[in-house]
């Protein structure tokens, strides 16, 4: 039980700054204290890819319709 006990601690201690880092989008291995990334930037990086796929999309889908008028 000892054993346990003290395992479960030292992973406690090895497992909760890497969680922080990989919820943070950072190395895995870098400070999780560290100053933290400019979230409007992330979000203004994340809605332009996510505007470019939809507009892909979009015009993937009105693509028959649109060759089918202009014949």
């Amino acid at each position: 039980m000892k054993k346990f006990i003290i395992g479960l601690a030292v992973g406690l201690i090895v497992a909760f700054p890497l969680g922080i880092n990989f919820g943070k989008d950072v190395p895995l291995l870098s400070n999780p204290f560290a100053a933290k990334p400019d979230i409007a930037a992330q979000v203004k990086e994340r809605t332009g890819e996510l505007l470019k796929d939809t507009k892909e999309a979009i015009h993937d889908a009105t693509k028959p319709v649109k060759e089918k008028f202009s014949k």
